[in-house]
């Protein structure tokens, strides 16, 4: 009997576990999109290799009522090209990591073969001034 006891108990406790880990994950999720301000961030795949591209939101495709993704996937094949920031890790005076805009860079249609959101678990930096 024992035995059973144990085991029931250990099931709660991964339950419980897991229940604050699901909420953990959306705290510092929200607290991402915070950080990021009025940015997205995107991993683009490329012939090349991959990389980290951001945008501020209004440069984003407004038609469509598709996530963010898929609108701007959609303005990548109708203009042939995207200009955006991409975005590297590099650490601060501080000594704390941090994903800063690096340079711009422009992506050809023919060039891309996969594009997702990215949710940054470390503050963003905003891209410099015109």
């Amino acid at each position: 009997m024992p035995a059973r006891i144990d085991a029931v108990s250990m099931l709660q406790g991964l339950a419980l576990g897991l229940l604050f880990t699901t909420a953990a994950a959306r705290i510092s999720a929200t607290r991402a999109g915070a950080a990021t301000g009025g940015l997205s961030l995107f991993r683009v795949v490329t012939m090349r290799g991959d990389m980290l591209i951001g945008l501020a939101r209004q440069d984003i495709p407004g038609s469509g009522t598709g996530p963010e993704a898929d609108r701007l996937a959609g303005r990548i094949a109708a203009e042939g090209e995207l200009t955006a920031w991409r975005y590297v890790v590099r650490r601060g005076a501080d000594g704390t990591t941090r994903l800063v805009a690096r340079d711009r860079v422009c992506l050809l249609r023919q060039d891309v073969l996969m594009l997702e959101p990215h949710a940054p678990a470390i503050p963003v930096l905003p891209p410099p001034g015109p």
